[in-house]
């Protein structure tokens, strides 16, 4: 072998090993950002029985749903623009701004002295919190081979539950103190900036040579208009179940006469259930397809949302069930996202996760409002678990228009 050829191969194995590092920042720090939104988000939900009982600036069920209400119109209204400014800009940026945004805000939602303040806090904290998911989903799809997507969208979204996980944990610590939730949220954030800042390496979609860009209008006709429509009415029925049940989970368990602690340990239980289910779910969709895998989720979450309706006396029982609803539950709507990376082309991908969660969000907004009704009416339980394994079977018909494999487009291999 020559020296120029030692020196060419040497220099190749530095540059995949340089790759190498950057591909794994950034898949740690998006995990990271993906963690701190599920806990800021998980957060409002573990407070609202505390909320209730003190009646913290005069709060009442009326109140509280209309605080997780605007907070989730924020969420959805960062989720939908942050797609183009990603594809633009850069994942980069995108993300490094939503952090700085919810992590701020959220600091300041302690200090309100009326709940239209507190609302109003919790709005633009949400804006943040909303660009964080789309942003670091498609980092994770530009430096994750087409073959795994599935496994690196819901390994990144494991940080969620894990972020939901510690947020159920510390509320158990620190209720009825709950500000400390607050600043806890917010103080790690501002101290994850600084490491994005140096740390995380850029990510843009490339354009491929002599291929015309695919524009955001085709989205909405011939041969994106069926997966669009089946992920985003999917979406839309998968957030509107994942935010009814996080953020009214542990006071209809309460109204349905678990203790309180009893309740927030039911929702610990249903995020570690989030957790394996997304990791068996990444290497499910992978090796069976995605969107068969969300089919049979879907089918399963109902299932397993229904027989929370039956009141249970046996502990051991009810947070088996409670469990295998988390596993089946919040895998099946990442799983919406891994389809979405998988059917759309990397021109248009972080805008068609954008929209997919924005359009998404609407349901997550609706949820928590749908929910809220429920448990004011006196009928959370059972009531608001047949509503739940509904909205399931709904998500469920949705995924099944969407196609199985991404179209091809004309000028694109």
């Amino acid at each position: 072998m020559s020296q120029q050829s030692t020196r060419t191969n040497s220099l190749i194995s530095r540059v995949r090993a340089g790759a190498s590092r950057g591909q794994v920042i950034a898949a740690v720090l998006s995990w990271l950002t993906v963690t701190l939104e599920g806990f800021e988000l998980v957060t409002l939900g573990a407070i609202i029985p505390t909320f209730l009982d003190t009646q913290y600036l005069g709060m009442g069920v009326a109140e509280t749903t209309f605080i997780a209400t605007l907070s989730l119109v924020g969420v959805g209204l960062g989720a939908s623009g942050i797609g183009p400014i990603a594809d633009r800009f850069g994942r980069r940026v995108a993300l490094i701004g939503s952090v700085l945004v919810f992590s701020v805000f959220t600091l300041l939602q302690p200090l309100s002295s009326t709940v239209a303040l507190f609302a109003g806090l919790r709005f633009v904290a949400g804006l943040g919190l909303g660009a964080c998911m789309p942003a670091a989903l498609a980092i994770m799809a530009e430096v994750t081979p087409a073959a795994h997507r599935a496994k690196a969208a819901t390994i990144t979204m494991t940080g969620y539950h894990v972020g939901a996980v510690a947020a159920s944990l510390t509320a158990i610590v620190v209720l009825p103190h709950w500000q400390w939730l607050f600043w806890i949220g917010g103080a790690i954030g501002l101290v994850l900036l600084p490491i994005m800042w140096f740390a995380l390496p850029e990510s843009k979609p490339q354009a491929t040579p002599d291929a015309p860009k695919v524009p955001l209008s085709a989205l909405l006709r011939a041969p994106y208009l069926r997966p669009s429509i089946g992920v985003w009415i999917g979406s839309f029925m998968g957030l509107l179940l994942v935010y009814g049940l996080l953020t009214w989970l542990p006071q209809i368990m309460k109204a349905a006469g678990y203790s309180l602690d009893s309740s927030l340990v039911m929702l610990f239980i249903m995020n570690v259930g989030a957790i394996v289910g997304l990791l068996v779910a990444g290497w499910v969709g992978d090796t069976k397809g995605i969107k068969p895998s969300i089919l049979v989720w879907y089918l399963l979450a109902a299932l397993f949302l229904a027989l929370l309706s039956i009141r249970m006396t046996n502990t051991v029982l009810l947070n088996a069930v409670v469990f295998v609803a988390g596993v089946f539950v919040f895998s099946a709507q990442v799983l919406i996202y891994a389809l979405v990376s998988h059917l759309f082309h990397r021109d248009v991908r972080a805008t068609a996760l954008g929209l997919t969660a924005g359009i998404g969000r609407l349901g997550a907004i609706l949820g928590p409002l749908v929910t809220g009704s429920l448990v004011s009416a006196g009928l959370g339980h059972p009531w608001g678990f047949y509503a739940f394994a509904l909205v399931a079977i709904l998500a469920l018909g949705a995924i099944a228009l969407a196609p199985k494999d991404p179209p091809t487009l004309e000028g694109h291999v």
